[in-house]
């Protein structure tokens, strides 16, 4: 019967204090025999708390076990072992040769494991980013960007609709706005966007990242294919990300209602994770960017120009075509280039001006059919979208002008009376630049506006407005349009029975 630990360390103190194997087997009340196994054990430099080991049924087949693990690489079940060791005509159980199985695929793996070389890295040097897949919002799928700064352990979450190439450049300006500065090198993995093809098993860089790259001072750089000891600190930051983020039923997150949201959710997690001690350098990742950004170098303070995203004309209505969406844009870009993106639900744009790359308009994603034009983007056009402009009134001759002279109530005086297809309407131009002579510019001109308020262009109205408000009456009283509902003309109902 096998002695336990406790009972074979008796044992064994007997014997080393009393000397004799008799004795000590009366102390740990054992037969001698069994003192002197252990002892013996002990003495030959073994183990003696170790089993015996004890032959097995298994044991002659052990060596075919091996050449089958070995020659599918450890990767034969153990049933398929078992069923062609009873064809060969072995009588154990198959636990036995699952056990056996089990030994061999480990006596395999042992000799073939991979081992790792702790990375330390230097402050300054380098920032990894990785991809993860982020929650849905109304049924659209999205992606979480999620950058580390080696030494400092710092995390960058990023949420964006896509990884193409603009938005990777996009997310990298952002990183290195946060935090303020630049290391010397940026990794990632051999994704298309990064990486055109391999020659020969080396990465042939995308030209556009590497032009980035010069702009900002960094060096692209892509891992080995599974290299977690290059990258795993992006690749656990993509995993605690997710975990945070992504709503399951083990964080209870509800669903996102917007971008903006998630957007506010990866912002708290950085905050979050940034200032919590890290468990590797004891300290809080934020401490440390202090420290590490005197190793970091300045950035440029223009982004690089694909990181704005795509370019697009603006056309003589003032507007950009996105999506077979037309965006407006603010006055003075007509004719010129800018930049195109999407942030979240909103589309970005951005133009060269006199202070360097500037955002210039920002529109709520629309629809083909549905365009966004800004009224604040047409100052001369005051109608907007609910008619035609206006007229502006124009003097082409000397009288014409000695009216328009007047203010700005003659415009609005020349306007209402087209629309109203008053007559003689330069008479009654002449009449106004009379009248001013007479009473006054200021008065006739308030008058007039009185007048093109209330639709008054008959003969004599001018001059009675102008006399009301003379009298210091207000504006109000003399606004009355004539019509015929206004008219004292007493009706003819009185006359209906008559001669009945």
């Amino acid at each position: 019967m096998k002695k336990s630990d406790r009972e074979i360390m008796d044992i064994l103190e007997a014997y080393d204090l009393t000397g004799c194997a008799h004795s000590a087997a009366k102390l740990a009340k054992v037969d001698p025999k069994t003192v002197r196994h252990y002892v013996a054990v002990r003495d030959a430099g073994g183990d003696p708390y170790a089993p015996a080991e004890r032959d097995s049924i298994i044991d002659p087949w052990r060596e075919k076990i091996e050449e089958w693990v070995e020659r599918s690489a450890a990767e034969i079940r153990a049933d398929v072992v078992h069923e062609r060791l009873v064809a060969m005509g072995f009588a154990g159980s198959d636990r036995t040769t699952r056990r056996a199985v089990a030994e061999a695929k480990e006596a395999w793996h042992e000799g073939r494991r991979r081992t790792y070389r702790p990375w330390i890295v230097e402050p300054g040097m380098w920032l990894q980013f990785d991809w993860g897949a982020g929650p849905a919002i109304r049924g659209a799928a999205t992606l979480l960007f999620c950058a580390w700064l080696a030494w400092s352990r710092y995390r960058i979450v990023i949420p964006t609709w896509d990884r193409t190439l603009g938005s990777v450049l996009c997310c990298l300006d952002s990183s290195f706005r946060i935090l303020g500065s630049a290391p010397a090198y940026v990794l990632t993995d051999n994704e298309k966007t990064v990486t055109l093809e391999h020659v020969a098993g080396v990465p042939i860089r995308h030209p556009e990242l590497v032009a980035a790259g010069r702009h900002y001072g960094v060096t692209v750089r892509t891992c080995e294919p599974y290299d977690p000891e290059s990258k795993g600190g992006s690749e656990h930051t993509v995993k605690i990300a997710k975990a945070d983020l992504v709503p399951t039923a083990v964080n209870l997150r509800a669903a996102y209602g917007s971008f903006g949201e998630l957007e506010a959710a990866c912002a708290a997690f950085c905050d979050k994770v940034n200032h919590r001690v890290h468990r590797e350098t004891g300290r809080r990742p934020v401490d440390m960017l202090a420290v590490e950004r005197a190793r970091l170098h300045v950035i440029p303070d223009e982004p690089y120009a694909a990181a704005l995203g795509e370019l697009r004309l603006v056309g003589e209505d003032q507007t950009v075509r996105f999506g077979s969406v037309r965006y407006s844009t603010p006055p003075g870009h007509v004719g010129r280039q800018v930049w195109c993106r999407v942030h979240g639900e909103q589309l970005v744009i951005t133009a060269r001006t006199d202070r360097g790359l500037r955002e210039i308009a920002r529109h709520a994603l629309s629809t083909p059919g549905n365009p966004r034009i800004c009224d604040e983007h047409y100052p001369g056009h005051p109608a907007g979208a609910d008619g035609p402009r206006p007229p502006r009134p124009r003097a082409t001759t000397r009288a014409e002008g000695a009216f328009l002279e007047l203010g700005e109530g003659a415009h609005a005086w020349l306007v209402e009376a087209g629309a109203h297809g008053a007559q003689r309407v330069r008479t009654r131009m002449s009449e106004a630049v009379e009248l001013a002579a007479l009473l006054g510019v200021d008065l006739i001109d308030r008058a007039l506006g009185v007048a093109a308020a209330a639709g008054r262009f008959g003969e004599g109205d001018l001059a009675s407005i102008a006399a009301h408000l003379a009298r210091g009456g207000a504006d109000a009283a003399v606004a009355v349009p004539i019509d015929e509902t206004q008219s004292t003309q007493p009706g003819t109902d009185a006359w209906e029975g008559f001669g009945r």
